[in-house]
């Protein structure tokens, strides 16, 4: 299951998330961020929001398409 990481403290967005003991940054150069996008669109996984609640499929992938 991946979660989101926090907003930073000035409100600014998302930039990473959190699987198991990693933090994935939003870079489209970087593999595992990129597993992480194919992840959510093929529903093999699960995204937590920073919360820690669990969003739908539905969700996650709208959120999915909104990153570069």
């Amino acid at each position: 299951m991946y979660k989101l990481l926090p907003p930073y403290i000035d409100g600014s967005a998302n930039n990473a998330v959190m699987y198991g003991n990693a933090c994935i940054p939003f870079d489209p150069a970087n593999t595992d961020y990129q597993q992480f996008k194919q992840a959510i669109n093929d529903d093999n996984a699960q995204l937590e929001d920073a919360d820690g609640m669990l969003m739908t499929s539905e969700a996650a992938k709208a959120f999915v398409a909104t990153l570069p």
